[in-house]
């Protein structure tokens, strides 16, 4: 069906929701730009980076001050993030300014005019973030870009492992949960998934440890590893990555399976009592066919929000787990760098969250419409 003197309705539907997305796009980068000004403020309030490096080591004051200099920490905050956003190979030498004699005041001054103070001695070369230059660690001295990429692999295999099984595991509960509503299997799944989602990641971790390995080995039966991707001794291997996977992923795992179910189950509970659902069944047609094809399609709905919002509570779960299970990820990685004051870094990975939970909203919306051809974004 066309609209009047219009393109057909299809086309109009995808040229308002391409609007739609670049206007979500659009509204992302003050919210971004934003987000990355509240997490540097809050960088620059945890303490000096100096006092983190060497060992915790005492340095002569004059060392401190050189080591400041050379890293950009010398400069206000403002100054700093000015450095971090756009670069700073744009300064020229100019000579050094005298710092006006404002007491107390100072570090304000310096902000209210940062272009007093912005590399007056020399010419800078980094080229900022809005340029892809994410800068230098100042752990190991390495691109910031090098050091999460080397992480990032780790914790993606956990994530997206964890999410599959969260998603097929849920569904397959909450359905069967909704259809054998106050049975006894469902009062035996409603209990357990009340305990399993109030149990701390860090707790049924610890459980799992003591119980699959600690006992399982006191007992002579195949006990799980509980540290690390692989055994030293035995190497890299697809079947060592599989078996030291095994308790990471289901730490992740079963605090999501509970939660998700619940909704599956509420959802699919009310989706079975509306009409359309009763017209399928009195047309004879299969029970398959009317719970998976016309009930689960639109008691899906809610699980792709959900999904979309948990993403940043997954990541969170898999800094704790890979804390915990020794998994060299980008959780590990941040909490190692958050202690060191390393602010490039910090700044990256939370970042990329950011960025992440922004596009998979967006990935959510334009599911969502798919998933229900009712719903149109102007």
């Amino acid at each position: 069906m066309c609209r009047r003197g219009g393109p057909p309705a299809h086309e109009y539907h995808q040229k308002s929701m391409t609007r739609y997305i670049i206007r979500r796009l659009l509204q992302a980068i003050p919210l971004l730009l934003i987000i990355s000004i509240v997490l540097f403020a809050m960088m620059q309030a945890m303490g000096d980076p100096l006092a983190t490096m060497g060992g915790r080591k005492v340095t002569r004051p004059e060392d401190r001050i050189r080591l400041a200099k050379q890293l950009g920490l010398d400069k206000p905050g403002c100054v700093q993030y000015v450095y971090w956003l756009i670069g700073n190979d744009w300064t020229r030498p100019v000579g050094e300014i005298p710092e006006p004699n404002a007491g107390i005041l100072n570090p304000i001054v310096k902000c209210l005019n940062p272009l007093n103070y912005i590399d007056s001695y020399a010419t800078g070369t980094r080229k900022g973030v809005l340029r892809g230059d994410w800068g230098i660690s100042l752990v190991n001295r390495q691109p910031v870009t090098k050091v999460i990429g080397e992480r990032l692999t780790n914790t993606l295999l956990l994530m997206v492992t964890a999410e599959a099984i969260i998603i097929s595991v849920a569904l397959l509960i909450g359905i069967y949960s909704a259809l054998h509503q106050y049975s006894a299997a469902d009062n035996i799944i409603t209990a357990t998934t009340f305990v399993l989602y109030s149990m701390p990641v860090f707790f049924f971790a610890l459980l799992a440890m003591y119980i699959f390995s600690v006992n399982f080995r006191k007992w002579g039966l195949p006990y799980l590893p509980t540290v690390g991707m692989f055994e030293p001794s035995a190497g890299p291997s697809t079947m060592q990555l599989a078996w030291h996977m095994i308790l990471p992923v289901a730490t992740l795992s079963f605090g999501f399976i509970a939660g998700y179910s619940r909704y599956i189950r509420s959802a699919m509970l009310e989706t079975l009592g509306q009409d359309y659902v009763r017209t399928a069944k009195a047309k004879g047609l299969p029970r398959r066919e009317v719970v998976y094809i016309h009930a689960l399609k639109n008691a899906a709905l809610p699980i792709v929000t959900l999904v979309a919002l948990d993403l940043p509570f997954l990541l969170g779960g898999a800094i704790v787990t890979e804390r915990i299970f020794g998994w060299p990820g980008m959780g590990r990685l941040f909490l190692d760098h958050v202690e060191r004051s390393d602010t490039a870094v910090v700044m990256g990975i939370m970042m990329m969250i950011a960025f992440a939970v922004i596009i998979f909203q967006i990935i959510a919306d334009v599911t969502y419409a798919w998933l229900d051809p009712r719903i149109r974004y102007k």
